[in-house]
């Protein structure tokens, strides 16, 4: 597939991650996105989330290339009459907006729907917000975490709640947006006419519960924090330390990965009466981790996972990000751009191959 929006022209006046990671999957497949940045503010929030390692005098930091390279950043103040006409000129000419104005604010500001789509009609209006169109509240991604069962749910079990370490709500909200803006461009290219689509954080959050979702609403049973444990499957989640000190855990989805496993490990277990389903397992998971974890002690690492490949029994190993990026497997998602004549890595928004 090569570049299929190098027609599309993209506006983008979100900031922070959700709406600016729309921006990037559009660039990334050629368009041209232009994102407004006030100059009242300097720029996007994120300019300023900096690690301690990173150099202060830098302007921008890590986080905000996570979602931006690839862009065109114009800096306008839309308060000044001049400088709004001149993003008006750039509406004129556009396929799609990204907004995530709070409630009131493209109002103030002069640049909401119905001003736009006056400008241009086969305009795609493109916005997210955090608890729906007509609620003021402010939403950060910890916020739907907290708010949506997430944290309730993630962290150990008898632990304190705890956010999952990317800001997955408004990554997932960002796929949201592109879906829609997707939807709405090809009845665009049938119909000729805009649209306004909009995506709330908190719809994003819900609509994702999944599993976790119908385990209360058929089942009756209120998902809790377990740690990696998953409610439904076992073994799965559960960290094993192998005889050489490598962390490890399976995903054992069907009574005959976990035949295999029990035969890598030498252990008489798949017909054990308490082992023989996996509702079994999930009801004698605690039993069935201390046997798993005195067999797999006697393993080095790569015994285990040589064994698990060539048996197709699910096992990872918990790495750090140095070693993930140093999996072969990941190195056709890393790219590079420069940046003020430095040349800086990033990893592609795109995962999926077009054949």
């Amino acid at each position: 597939m090569n570049k299929p929006f190098s027609d599309l022209k993209v506006i983008e006046l979100a900031g922070v991650l959700a709406g600016p990671s729309a921006g990037l999957f559009f660039a990334e497949l050629g368009a041209t996105v232009i994102k407004i940045e006030n100059p009242k503010t300097g720029g996007d929030v994120t300019r300023s989330w900096k690690l301690n390692s990173e150099n202060a005098s830098d302007t921008t930091s890590a986080y905000y290339w996570s979602v931006n390279a690839g862009k065109q950043v114009l800096f306008l103040d839309l308060s000044q009459e001049k400088e709004l006409q001149e993003f008006y000129a750039l509406v004129k000419t556009a396929n799609v907006l990204i907004t995530n104005y709070k409630l009131g604010d493209d109002l103030k500001l002069k640049v909401d729907y119905p001003t736009l789509k006056h400008l241009n009609p086969q305009l795609i209006y493109a916005s997210i917000n955090g608890f729906g169109a007509s609620n003021a509240r402010t939403a950060y991604d910890l916020i739907l975490q907290a708010e949506s069962g997430f944290m309730f749910m993630n962290g150990e079990k008898n632990a304190a709640p705890l956010k999952m370490p990317v800001a997955l709500i408004d990554i997932l909200a960002g796929h949201q947006l592109k879906e829609a803006i997707l939807v709405a461009l090809l009845h665009n290219y049938k119909t000729q006419q805009g649209a306004h689509v909009s995506v709330s954080l908190f719809d994003t959050a819900i609509a994702s519960l999944a599993n976790q979702a119908t385990n209360w609403l058929i089942a009756h049973q209120l998902p809790i924090a377990q740690g990696s444990l998953h409610p439904n499957i076992a073994p799965y989640g559960e960290l094993f330390t192998t005889q050489d000190n490598h962390t490890i855990t399976f995903a054992i989805g069907s009574d005959k990965q976990f035949k295999h496993l029990c035969n890598i490990l030498n252990l008489p277990l798949a017909a054990h009466p308490d082992y023989l389903s996996n509702q079994l397992r999930v009801k004698n998971r605690d039993q069935l981790y201390l046997t798993l974890k005195e067999g797999i002690q006697q393993l080095s690492f790569d015994a285990l996972f040589n064994g698990c490949l060539k048996h197709d029994v699910p096992i990872g190993k918990i790495r750090n990000l140095k070693e993930v990026f140093e999996l072969p497997e990941a190195q056709h998602l890393l790219k590079e751009f420069n940046s003020n004549n430095r040349t800086l890595s990033t990893v592609k928004s795109i995962a999926f191959k077009f054949h």
